[in-house]
């Protein structure tokens, strides 16, 4: 067990769980088998769900029938104690048992009770919240997404180090291009940032989280359009069976389970937030995150990089 990538797993957090969590974790196992999955929340639903679907070998399940709610503010998600699945998931991470965390739950809760459980990276000042957008060329580390309002120059610089260290280890084999989104008087000012010459998007989270609201809400806009545009008439449902592999590509280009699981980067454990409203397959990909957050040391080489 000890060669094996630990995730401590927040079974009760986001919508529809823990079911959607468990078959995340069934999925994700199917094709990732040296992965030791600690599952914290009610111990028979989750017993129930998993039956024999995974190697006893390769999960354990923590009882605890308290959790965070959605509808709770970051203050009491964290009053509710430290028997709370999330609280306990920090927890086993803190105390190395486990090498990341992961919760679909409140995100404002999780950022607060990680706060306090985990220290900082050594002049790191403040975490931010980053995720992973596609571009023209391939993929972009974006980030604060929401965790600060207010940032200096010292912690957009801070960002730049810890998102071009997560970008070099999610693809060793590519080089980080940072860059700064905000307004200004300047030629560029943003809209070239989507071209893939640009891996690596720095902002405040007030800004973060706006540009991240726009793009899903424009993602689904655009999906759900096309679907009914082709599939209105007869002379749609021809053109999208004459062009049903492109459309395919296109759909799955903007999908977004596809990019599920964002990073609190900058405390000196990793902490992946999953969407609360994805599905089993986005919480699967989330799961891919944290492997390869693990596999390239991403602390270390936030620490290196300082």
């Amino acid at each position: 067990m000890s060669s094996m990538i630990k995730i401590a797993v927040d079974a009760m957090g986001g919508d529809n769980s823990p079911k959607k969590i468990v078959d995340g974790i069934i999925h994700h196992q199917k094709y990732n088998k040296n992965i030791f999955y600690k599952i914290f929340g009610d111990k028979d639903k989750i017993q129930n769900l998993i039956d024999s679907k995974i190697n006893f070998k390769n999960f354990e399940i923590v009882n605890t029938l308290n959790k965070v709610s959605n509808e709770d503010s970051p203050l009491e998600g964290a009053k509710r104690g430290k028997d709370t699945s999330m609280w306990l998931a920090i927890e086993s991470v803190k105390n190395k048992d486990c090498d990341i965390v992961i919760s679909a739950g409140n995100t404002g809760a999780l950022l607060v009770i990680s706060k306090l459980n985990l220290n900082m990276i050594e002049n790191i000042d403040k975490p931010a919240l980053s995720a992973l957008w596609p571009n023209k060329k391939g993929m972009s580390v974006v980030l604060d997404l929401g965790a600060n309002i207010e940032c200096s120059s010292k912690n957009l610089f801070d960002f730049s180090i810890m998102g071009a260290s997560l970008y070099k280890s999610l693809y060793p084999l590519e080089i980080p291009n940072v860059a700064l989104l905000n307004i200004g008087s300047e030629a560029l000012k943003g809209n070239e940032l989507m071209n893939g010459d640009v891996n690596v998007i720095i902002s405040d989270g007030f800004t973060g989280n706006v540009a991240l609201k726009t793009a899903e809400g424009t993602a689904s806009f655009i999906t759900s359009e096309l679907k009914k545009a082709l599939g209105g008439n007869l002379i749609g449902k021809i053109s999208s069976l004459l062009n049903i592999s492109n459309l395919k590509k296109f759909k799955k280009r903007l999908d977004p389970r596809l990019y599920n699981g964002a990073i609190f980067i900058g405390l000196d454990s990793p902490v992946v937030k999953s969407h609360g409203g994805t599905d089993f397959i986005g919480f699967s990909n989330s799961l891919d995150v944290c492997c390869r957050i693990i596999k390239g040391n991403l602390i270390e080489e936030i620490k290196r990089n300082i």
